[in-house]
């Protein structure tokens, strides 16, 4: 038979998968890092870029000519625009707004010139680097998409507006469209990969299946930057997949030392603690990881305080045996609207490794009513109404327990106990 705490071991290690897979995708939505590029001025030479992440260069103003002295300025003529498809626009003030970072007035200027001048490259490119930075990620990727395909069409192939492409395809989600040019973009010969472009082939190697491949793009982003913070939340995502937990927990460490505000991380780190103690064949160090889940739930409840976060904090604190603690946090975490049925089932155990019984007992009612297909809170309740001697209702709670997990051995057994003591 097993114990009582072998169960609920058991029950966490199954609940840190499960809240492992609600922790929210960040990394995506992280703001681009910058990184310094060199662009080609009109002259030949390199110079660094700035911000924006990669600027396009102003194709040269043409010089206005007037063949007759006696001609009006202004000659307006009530005709139909048409689009100019041969020459190329002046890009020069669109440029210019886009190095004094005034974005959306740069994209408008560009959007303008592409559509008086839609073979010109240079203001679909200005109009796409200006979205990127506008966060307009799926304008951005239609926009240098048009800027690339005119560069190849005249073999005038631009590695910036490329890679500029590869991370708009990555923000925009079109992780599929991404990963050759990043590839390309992180491969070239005679220069060294950019940390940013391999966090991007990573993203997007990732999200495509390709993992061992990301593991590896990854780890050259912390060759780069050993505190990369997103790649390392990364990286123990991926050793978490592979229940490599050593690993896992050693590069979600590094992550929250690096960006305490990594809520992701903390969230990983915590599951993974309570996942490798629950697991652990020795007592000793399964305590030690049940401290450190805790140390870790501490570390997310003060960058997240909905009750999702304040669920996980409250089972390591329970996994530690500090029960009146869990109930205190799990108490708070039960008002919240998103409170579900795992928050006030553990709030009932806490309650019953407590010995407040009557509290259990209202907990884990309401727990099978949010989740009435749970084993473990018929499990639970039907001990504290056992333990309370109120063993008609402990009899009614087993029961139904068993006929949910009709194999469990130690609720028929708990059946059995009970039967003679229910009037």
């Amino acid at each position: 038979m097993m114990t009582r705490s072998t169960l609920i071991q058991r029950f966490l290690s199954v609940l840190a998968v499960f809240l492992l897979a609600s922790v929210t995708f960040e990394a995506q939505t992280s703001r681009p890092r910058r990184v310094r590029q060199t662009t080609k001025t009109t002259s030949g030479t390199e110079k660094p870029a700035g911000d924006p992440l990669l600027r396009p260069e102003p194709s040269g103003a043409p010089t206005a000519k007037r063949s007759d002295p006696n001609a009006p300025l202004l000659d307006v003529q009530p005709v139909k625009p048409v689009a100019n498809t041969v020459a190329s626009a002046n890009t020069t003030h669109a440029y210019a707004l886009l190095e004094q970072k005034q974005f959306a007035a740069a994209a408008k200027e560009a959007k303008d010139l592409a559509a008086s001048y839609p073979n010109d490259p240079e203001a679909w490119k200005i109009a796409g680097f200006a979205e990127l930075n506008l966060k307009q990620y799926s304008e951005a990727a239609n926009d240098l998409e048009k800027a690339v395909e005119l560069q190849r069409r005249a073999k005038q192939e631009d590695p910036n507006t490329e890679s500029a492409l590869g991370q708009a395809y990555v923000l925009s989600e079109k992780y599929q469209e991404a990963l050759p040019l990043l590839l390309a973009a992180t491969t070239r010969t005679g220069s060294q990969p950019d940390a940013l472009m391999l966090y991007y082939r990573g993203i997007a190697e990732y999200k495509t299946g390709k993992t061992a491949d990301a593991e590896r793009s990854f780890n050259a982003v912390i060759k780069i930057n050993a505190k990369d913070s997103l790649s390392l939340f990364y990286l123990g995502q991926i050793g978490l997949a592979k229940n490599d937990l050593d690993a896992a927990i050693a590069a979600l460490n590094r992550a929250t030392v690096n960006d305490p505000r990594l809520t992701g991380a903390w969230t990983l780190l915590t599951s993974a603690y309570l996942r490798r103690a629950a697991t652990s064949n020795d007592p000793a160090k399964a305590d030690a990881d049940y401290l450190s889940a805790v140390r870790a739930g501490e570390g997310l409840i003060k960058v997240r305080t909905d009750a999702e976060a304040v669920t996980l904090f409250g089972q390591a604190l329970i996994g530690s045996k500090q029960y009146a603690r869990a109930a205190a946090a799990l108490e708070r975490a039960t008002t919240a609207p998103d409170a579900t049925g795992v928050t006030f089932y553990l709030l009932g155990v806490a309650h019953s490794r407590a010995t407040n019984f009557p509290k259990a007992i209202t907990a884990l009612e309401m727990a099978a009513k949010k989740s009435p297909d749970d084993v473990n809170v018929y499990r639970e309740l039907g001990y504290a109404f056992e333990v309370t001697k109120q063993y008609a209702k402990a009899l009614a709670a087993y029961q139904k327990g068993s006929a949910l997990a009709p194999g469990d051995t130690d609720l028929k057994e708990s059946i059995e106990r009970v039967k003679p003591f229910a009037k």
